[in-house]
């Protein structure tokens, strides 16, 4: 009997963990998650019709090389929304994007003729719009669907300050766009940014998007400053790749999750990403990876742990969709831009988008 009731207990210890695996198991599948799109957008070129900068602003207009009309202009409109209401999130109750970083629109207004184009409406996204002082009238924006990013402050910051002092009279360039608000019940402040651009070469162009680094990372401390428990995510369109210097240096933007340990860390989750030969942009088989999305590692806690719910990083993707492709010529597998060699195109951007998914637990 004692020889029976040893091997039943022996039995039983060996089952039992068995069956609290199971348990958990069982839990964890039943654990439901909330999936919140992030993307970046550079619109190429979205310009109204009206020429109220010169020079600069005259081959967007009727009597320009463009032939820039109105005919051209709502097509262009209807392209990018678009291809905006096609970045479908599975899992979000928003379907789209809650948070779209935008660059190269020239205005508010060609933000709200986008938000108000049929494919978007029903979204009823929100405008963040400065105007800055970039010779060409380009700016950058923020839309947002207000059911889930509530905003609490707006401010926006100037390059200059940061450049060699012979550069910072009279560089003029798009300002930095920083939104702070409140996506899913969390404090997450967002920049949005179109570093300046490779102008008269790569290398001799480089000091000017490391000032802009220098500045994103600055801004960075002082919000983390002001408040250590928030999340930070920084977008733009960059004109650098995430191993220039200007991301990987001024920035500090890390290329793996486990060197993101200190406080304030910033990871690039699209270095690896092309690595493995995917860019936003490129030509004759080259690829740049210029739009990018990068944020502290207050995303980058497992989202299994006890310190949840909170937003947690899920995966990076470049939204290189068919219809965003070109099928002919040395431009097959590129974006399909608006204009090719002074042609019409009606296409889309000559940059693909970019988007990160966030995921919280459903309490």
């Amino acid at each position: 009997m004692m020889k029976k009731l040893l091997l039943l207990a022996l039995a039983w210890m060996a089952i039992l963990p068995m069956l609290a695996q199971d348990q958990e198991e069982q839990q964890q599948l039943e654990r439901r998650y909330t999936m919140y799109g992030v993307m970046f957008y550079n619109l190429e070129n979205l310009f109204d019709t009206i020429n109220n900068n010169g020079v600069y602003d005259k081959e967007y207009s009727p009597d320009g090389p463009r032939q820039w009309n109105g005919t051209k202009y709502w097509q262009k409109q209807h392209n990018m929304a678009y291809a905006i209401s096609q970045m479908e999130v599975k899992g979000s109750p928003a379907e789209g994007p809650v948070i779209i970083g935008v660059s190269e629109i020239e205005n508010i207004t060609v933000l709200q003729d986008l938000v108000r184009q049929p494919e978007l409406k029903d979204r009823r996204y929100q405008i963040v719009h400065h105007d800055s002082p970039d010779r060409r009238g380009v700016d950058v924006g923020l839309l947002y669907n207000p059911r889930f990013f509530k905003v609490l402050n707006v401010t926006n910051q100037r390059i200059n300050k940061y450049l060699p002092e012979d550069r910072r009279e009279d560089f003029r360039s798009r300002d930095q766009l920083c939104v702070t608000g409140m996506l899913a019940g969390e404090k997450v402040s967002v920049l949005v940014n179109h570093w300046p651009s490779r102008l008269g070469g790569e290398e001799a162009s480089s000091e000017l998007r490391e000032a802009a680094g220098r500045m994103a990372r600055a801004t960075i401390d002082s919000l983390l400053l002001d408040d250590p428990n928030q999340g930070i995510i920084f977008m733009g369109d960059l004109n650098d790749d995430p191993q220039n210097r200007s991301c990987s240096e001024a920035l500090g933007a890390k290329k793996e999750i486990k060197d993101c340990t200190e406080p304030g860390s910033c990871f690039n989750p699209w270095w690896n990403i092309l690595n493995k030969g995917i860019g936003t942009l490129g030509y004759k088989g080259n690829w740049n990876l210029f739009d990018q999305i990068i944020f502290t590692n207050y995303f980058l806690r497992n989202y299994d742990s006890k310190d949840k719910p909170t937003l947690t990083f899920a995966r990076a993707e470049v939204l290189n969709r068919k219809f965003l492709r070109g099928d002919e010529g040395d431009r097959q597998g590129y974006p399909l831009r608006t204009f090719s060699a002074g042609i019409f195109m009606n296409g889309y951007s000559d940059h693909f988008p970019t988007m990160i998914y966030l995921v919280k637990e459903v309490k």
